[in-house]
């Protein structure tokens, strides 16, 4: 009888012992993106140069989009490598766009000057974009092929390797099969 109830606790309690182990190791925030292989959600945002940019008027580029924040550590510690990598690919067919989002106007614009950041970026005052994206940690990086499908999604501080290795698969429109994920600042 006795062997009987030891069989039946390892029968269930090994099996759920293993389950709740493996959900102690995950983020519970942490939810995949179902837009990875789809449409990228479409928007408007006024650049901080005074421009308006949609996304339907970037279509036939490749399109790095940050979601990013001035107060966020790993945004800061990205900045000169983003500016970097937005010297070595422009004029081809990429197009860098940051967005920031959950800040001030103006210290949006002292980051930008602090770090040298050329390339177009805009205010979502309301967040609606960021929202759309499911964003929930910055930076949030999504990598768009030419027609607009999301090949690959970041969530963290990104690397030159990881940025061109990204951009060159969205060049060729491979989709990554999983989301990266580096250091992060939460939005929630």
């Amino acid at each position: 009888m006795a062997w009987k109830r030891l069989v039946f606790i390892f029968a269930v309690g090994v099996p759920l012992l293993a389950v709740l182990a493996f959900g102690f190791t995950r983020d519970p925030r942490e939810i995949p993106s179902p837009l990875i292989g789809r449409p990228a959600p479409s928007f408007s945002v006024r650049l901080t140069d005074g421009r308006e940019v949609t996304l339907a008027a970037l279509r036939g580029k490749v399109v790095f989009l940050n979601f990013w924040a001035s107060w966020c550590p790993p945004c800061r510690a990205e900045a000169r490598s983003l500016e970097a990598s937005w010297q070595r690919h422009r004029g081809g067919d990429v197009m860098f766009l940051g967005i920031n989002m959950q800040d001030r106007e103006e210290a949006a614009r002292e980051f930008l000057r602090e770090f040298g950041v050329t390339y177009a970026n805009g205010i979502d005052g309301g967040n609606r974009i960021a929202i759309d994206y499911g964003v929930w940690g910055i930076p949030e990086t999504f990598f768009l092929d030419r027609n607009g499908r999301i090949t690959y999604k970041h969530i963290g501080a990104l690397g030159a390797e990881t940025i061109h290795a990204k951009l060159e698969e969205a060049l060729q429109g491979v989709q990554s099969r999983r989301e990266g994920k580096g250091e992060y600042q939460s939005i929630r």
